[in-house]
């Protein structure tokens, strides 16, 4: 089944995409297109789309600290079953999407799946909460940390001033939106080049802890399942540390329309992907712990950086940029992936109108990319950015857990629907128990935070019954919105896409 967009309240060009569509005036020029027929082109081969699942998942977590498991398994051994067993359950969420992307070959991800299964309104409240909140605080997080890394070189023997870490920041997402909004190929390419070097840094890393098991440096594995008590109430959270680490393996879904050959790259790069990071992860972990015990692991403020620092001597200074590198790799896997939700939430009819045009000579979705530039600049500098994230961090694996149930609930209620790729049932329904399960944990183990995070979460069902449901707006909300589409269209240089139709996907 294919969604109409919801109908705009708008007659011309309006503040909602609907089957209302402006155009950009051709003002004399042999690039401006025809209404209708822009579209984002298929430039995601198999190898940018492992690039954006790779470079997206492995970010600063694995350099800097990975001490959350350790600390909540309380046990070399145990906190190394648990990331490989993370890494098995984040694949069963990747198969899942593996086979919802194939089936349903629209971008948007999370929100796509929503709406095609449980409709407009959860749909909506799902990109609300990504848009006001989520993805400009999760952006800027990981910004901050690209600026810290990036000048830890230059600051080696003191402590880099707050100020210095936030410009350069600010220089770091400036430079991520330009790329982003000018060029997608240019995006990708330097996106397969960020992952080689996080892919490089975690083989550096590997073989020295394979060098040094040659060495016979076991100590830390004796009795791997000794050690710090860890209540088993604290295990489940051990869990959810390990799972956001892996977190991003559903980033490919929100760009399908632009895979080529979806039914066989989408599945093969996924698969690819998440084994990678699965061993990598692991691997990692036991390199860590053939020089770094489990009590100086949890001294640590950048475990990557105390291990090269005792294995590279000088040349550690290295680290911090490979870090930074990481970082980087992953704003901009992010912006590339969400901006596309954004784009296809406003073609819906759930955002702007603006949102869903593509810039007449980049053939990049623009504004879908740039509306989160002043949201992530507001929230790099005046927000409570970690607090945001904790309280909104449960919305991520609901929403991830309910668009998982959708393919069961797709099974049985569409079971003639077109699936190149099936995955066996029990594999949706132990990932989408497991993402309800930390949702529930989440809300017994900090009720504050949840609760806090659940109140946000809520604002989006009064916004879209004012902003979507009510089509009897005063006629001047209507001319203010017909005139700020206009003139950003115009400034923009974008014009509507066309919406594809299911043989075109």
């Amino acid at each position: 089944m294919v969604r109409k967009p919801v109908m705009s309240s708008i007659s011309n060009g309006g503040y909602l995409q609907g089957d209302a569509h402006g155009h950009l005036p051709p003002k004399g020029s042999k690039h401006a297109p025809e209404q209708g027929k822009m579209v984002l082109k298929k430039k995601i081969t198999l190898l940018r789309g492992i690039s954006i699942i790779i470079g997206t998942i492995i970010g600063a977590g694995i350099f800097i600290s990975p001490k959350g498991v350790l600390q909540n398994t309380g046990t070399v051994g145990m906190s190394l079953i648990v990331w490989t067993v993370c890494g098995l359950v984040s694949l069963f969420g990747a198969l899942s999407y593996a086979e919802l992307g194939t089936c349903i070959k629209k971008s948007g991800g999370h929100y796509t799946y929503i709406l095609e299964v449980f409709g407009p309104l959860p749909a909506f409240v799902r990109v609300w909460v990504e848009l006001i909140v989520i993805r400009p605080a999760a952006t800027a997080v990981i910004s901050l940390a690209f600026g810290r890394y990036i000048l830890e070189p230059f600051f080696i023997q003191c402590e880099i001033p707050e100020l210095a870490i936030k410009l350069i920041t600010a220089v770091g997402i400036t430079t991520i939106m330009a790329l982003n909004s000018v060029s997608v190929n240019w995006t990708s390419r330097i996106q397969i080049f960020l992952t080689l070097c996080k892919l490089i840094a975690i083989l550096i890393i590997i073989v020295l802890g394979v060098m040094q098991l040659i060495k016979g440096q076991t100590q830390h594995f004796r009795d791997a399942f000794s050690g710090n008590d860890a209540s088993i109430v604290r295990l489940p959270l051990a869990f959810y540390y390990g799972m956001y680490a892996y977190a991003g393996w559903f980033y490919l879904n929100f760009v399908t329309e632009e895979v080529e050959n979806p039914e066989r790259n989408v599945p093969l790069a996924i698969c690819i992907s998440m084994v990678i990071v699965t061993v990598g992860y692991v691997l990692t972990n036991v390199a860590y712990f053939t020089t770094i015990s489990a009590e100086e692991l949890l001294l640590s403020k950048a475990v990557a950086v105390t291990f090269a620092e005792r294995l590279l001597g000088k040349f550690s200074v290295a680290v911090p940029v490979f870090v930074a590198l990481s970082c980087f790799g992953s704003m901009n896997g992010g912006v590339f992936a969400v901006s596309r939700l954004f784009y296809v939430a406003s073609r819906e009819g759930h955002l702007p109108e603006i949102l869903s045009m593509i810039h007449v000579r980049k053939y990049t979705p623009l504004p879908a990319v740039i509306v989160l530039y002043p949201l992530t600049m507001i929230m790099l500098f005046f927000g409570d950015l970690y607090g945001l994230l904790n309280f909104l961090s449960f919305a991520r694996w609901l929403f991830i857990g309910l668009a998982v149930a959708g393919l069961i609930y797709l099974r049985y209620k569409r079971p003639d629907m077109h699936r190149p790729f099936k995955v066996p049932l029990f594999i949706p329904a132990l990932f989408s128990f497991t993402c309800l399960f930390m949702v529930a944990l989440s809300l017994y183990s900090d009720p504050l935070s949840t609760g806090i995070g659940f109140g946000i979460t809520l604002t989006g069902i009064p916004a879209y019954y004012f902003f979507i449901v009510w089509d009897k707006k005063p006629k001047w909300f209507q001319r203010i919105a017909d005139g700020i589409t206009r003139t950003l269209q115009i400034l923009l240089e974008v014009v509507p896409s066309e919406v594809p139709t299911e043989d075109k996907l």
